[in-house]
């Protein structure tokens, strides 16, 4: 994933010897599209790939926030942000993004179909157990393998998911820009569901569905479209548009899940990144700028401290408040979102306009802002 691929592009930046284990035969370049917001760009711009991100991503200039029926609520304007923080905010595709992040790892210290089901600690080095019964030993374990992490576990224990209560439905079409006003990224807002789009370069869009349902629901194979259009029908221009213009079976569905932040996820040699540490819900569109912070402070880290344990527990400290703010603020925003009583919707699309006056441009230039040491 993003994650892993990062850190091993920042560590090998560093002079570290690093050694990259994927459990799938190949590295995949999977998914749908992201936002890639100016803290992301500037960690990739760290590692040396600010023309070839420019040349696979659009650039985002304002978000918006839109009535179902198709009234703005509000607006804010990146391009301002950007002079604050000093970085754009960009919409990609996270395949070109994992192709970018690939092409800068050495492709000898890549290793595929290496399942890893554990790990042990010894005296000055950390062994690391495959399911083929191989074993590999550093002096240092990073898990960066997601969410239902294996190494998290044997750290942390047996800690399931929550469940935010949605869904979430994400595709890509290839649309008329004509359609969609260049730049922008945006959410539109009903009961109990939200739909999002934004472009990602070489004229395609990048699309997602929210909808509150129990937790486990499947759709069945080819009715994905068609029950997107009952869902979504009625709701302002391009989104219906947007739903017919997606191949059926490109259309992904993931239920959103989180975990709440913990006081620690390293022991001795061994230490957690992205997901695996702090999975936020996808509402700030945080999750792949945060393990990219990760990446690029981990291996700062290694860098200034001589003693690698230590490094470690110092990247935990600097990392563990910001990721868990994110946390918490993604949740609290989805709660929002997903509103269904007839009365709290309307009291949230009223105060909107206030929100975007106010306080959310300051809180996006607050998350968006590297934090010094």
């Amino acid at each position: 994933g993003i994650g892993g691929l990062a850190t091993a592009c920042a560590l090998q930046r560093q002079g570290i010897q690093v050694t990259l284990f994927e459990r799938n035969p190949e590295l995949r370049e999977i998914g749908a599209g992201l936002t890639l917001w100016a803290n992301g760009v500037q960690m990739l711009r760290q590692l040396g790939l600010a023309d070839a991100l420019a040349a696979v991503s659009a650039a985002l200039t304002h978000f918006e926030c839109w009535s179902w029926r198709g009234k703005r609520l509000g607006s804010m304007r990146l391009d301002t942000i950007e002079r604050r923080v000093g970085a754009p905010s960009i919409g990609i595709h996270r395949a070109d993004l994992l192709r970018l992040l690939a092409g800068e790892v050495s492709r000898e210290s890549v290793h595929v179909n290496a399942h890893c089901v554990g790990f042990r600690q010894e005296q000055g080095h950390v062994i690391s157990h495959f399911a083929d019964g191989q074993q590999h030993q550093a002096d240092l374990l990073v898990g960066a393998d997601g969410l239902y992490s294996v190494i998290r576990e044997q750290l942390l224990g047996q800690q399931p998911p929550r469940y935010s209560g949605y869904t979430c439905w994400r595709g890509v079409a290839v649309f008329e820009e004509r359609h969609v006003s260049p730049g922008i990224s945006s959410e539109t807002w009903g009961r109990g569901r939200r739909f999002g789009m934004l472009p990602i370069g070489n004229g395609r869009v990048f699309w997602y569905a929210t909808y509150n349902c129990p937790a486990g629901g499947q759709d069945q194979a080819g009715e994905r479209k068609s029950r997107l259009s009952q869902l979504f029908g009625g709701w302002r221009e391009p989104i219906e548009q947007l739903i017919e213009a997606t191949d059926e079976g490109a259309i992904l569905r993931n239920d959103i899940l989180d975990r709440r932040p913990v006081r620690h996820w390293g022991s001795g040699r061994v230490t957690l990144l992205g997901d695996a540490a702090h999975p936020p819900t996808p509402n700030l569109g945080q999750g792949a700028c945060q393990a990219l912070e990760d990446a690029l402070v981990l291996a700062g880290c290694l860098a200034d401290q001589r003693e690698p344990v230590a490094a470690l527990r110092a990247y935990e400290a600097r990392r563990m408040k910001r990721s868990a703010a994110i946390i918490k603020q993604s949740s609290l925003f989805g709660k929002i979102g997903q509103w269904e009583h007839p009365l709290l919707c309307a009291l949230r699309d009223g105060l909107t306009p206030l929100a975007f006056a106010t306080f959310l441009p300051k809180l996006f230039v607050a998350n968006l802002s590297i934090p010094s040491k």
